[in-house]
């Protein structure tokens, strides 16, 4: 049974002045703001500057009632947009909730992109940049900012003409106040794909209907399914990181993989007669050899954390398998990133 949205004004219609300008939004818009210089947009229909469906970056009708936000998720030079809400109760530690809203690709857009970041703060974020909100920026943020997360989509979110929800599960710390949503990558990190248009050199999306849920139950693993993955933890069956992705010639466990694993350490510790076996993997760049000790130490950096987490060593076991088990095409930029990747199995532990 899942409860009342926690987002207030969460498709937009309450508004103090009916926009007439770009980058306006904290004045013209009720209980949402802008947590850094980027300048977030607010639609209405009741405007002809700033209104729905056309307006300066395309046309697209209202998902709900008559308004939305667009912001640039991709830019030249990193600049990037963001969108934060205060959330009306703190979230419960370990309660599990849901987060979704509706995108559409505006049609003036050059590229599209293939995830969206989150992150929820415990204070309300106001960084004086207009690029990227980077983990040095982050770090100096007062109070707690470690649940991040992406939503990520199997394709890139191309379309300009229909509205697609977005929707994730995630487990709370129980800091969590305030919503932001916007790229926390910048532009060598993001997956984009190129479209025919030649207007913005950017990517920008409209936003509608954002919508934060909890399921009253908490975590404790078990069928419980991870952040969003529609996937049970059945053992003795391989299981992939959704948000665990590396970048090239690198072991580095990203921010943005955190959340996930934290709740494998969860499932872990709510099940102490089952081991896991990590599997580490490359894309076809570089010898087999290398490729091998590569994906070998990205499976060790996760087994690392785990124990760095309390789960005791003789349930972890990890191994690296080079390049030759790949899932994309090694022929692209995306396919070879989805490659870079580490799956896990649960096995039960003979007693």
């Amino acid at each position: 049974m899942y409860g009342q949205n926690l987002v207030k004004n969460p498709s937009f219609e309450e508004f103090v002045n009916c926009p007439k300008k770009l980058g306006n939004l904290e004045e013209d818009l009720v209980h949402w703001n802008i947590p850094t210089l980027g300048s977030t947009d607010y639609f209405h229909a009741c405007s002809q500057a700033m209104g729905t469906p056309k307006n300066f970056n395309g046309e697209q009708p209202a998902e709900f009632g008559d308004g939305y936000v667009g912001l640039y998720l991709y830019a030249p030079d990193d600049y990037r947009e963001y969108l934060q809400a205060t959330l009306t109760k703190t979230l419960q530690k370990d309660e599990i909730y849901t987060l979704s809203f509706y995108v559409s690709l505006a049609e003036r857009s050059d590229f599209a992109i293939k995830e969206f970041g989150i992150l929820l703060s415990e204070n309300p974020l106001q960084v004086a940049t207009t690029k990227v909100l980077s983990r040095m920026q982050l770090s100096k943020v007062r109070g707690d900012v470690s649940n991040t997360f992406e939503i990520r989509y199997s394709d890139f979110y191309s379309d300009d003409a229909a509205w697609v929800k977005v929707e994730k599960e995630f487990v709370a710390n129980g800091t969590e106040n305030y919503l932001i949503i916007g790229n926390f990558k910048d532009n060598k990190r993001t997956q984009t794909f190129k479209t025919k248009r030649r207007a913005t050199e950017g990517s920008y999306y409209y936003l509608d209907m954002i919508s934060l849920v909890g399921s009253g139950s908490e975590s404790k693993g078990g069928n419980r399914t991870v952040a969003g993955n529609s996937r049970h933890y059945s053992t003795n069956e391989v299981h992939r990181f959704n948000s665990l992705l590396f970048e090239f010639d690198s072991f580095d466990i990203s921010d943005d993989a955190i959340a996930e694993l934290m709740q494998i350490v969860s499932y872990l510790n709510s099940n102490p007669t089952v081991s896991i076996f990590i599997m580490g993997h490359t894309d076809a760049i570089g010898t087999a050899s290398y490729n091998k000790f590569l994906s070998k130490k990205r499976a060790s950096a996760v087994a690392q954390f785990l124990m760095q987490h309390g789960i005791e060593a003789h349930r972890i076991d990890d191994d690296g398998f080079g390049s030759s088990r790949p899932i994309g095409t090694n022929d692209t930029s995306g396919g070879r990133h989805e490659n870079r990747r580490v799956e896990f199995v649960f096995t039960k532990i003979d007693q």
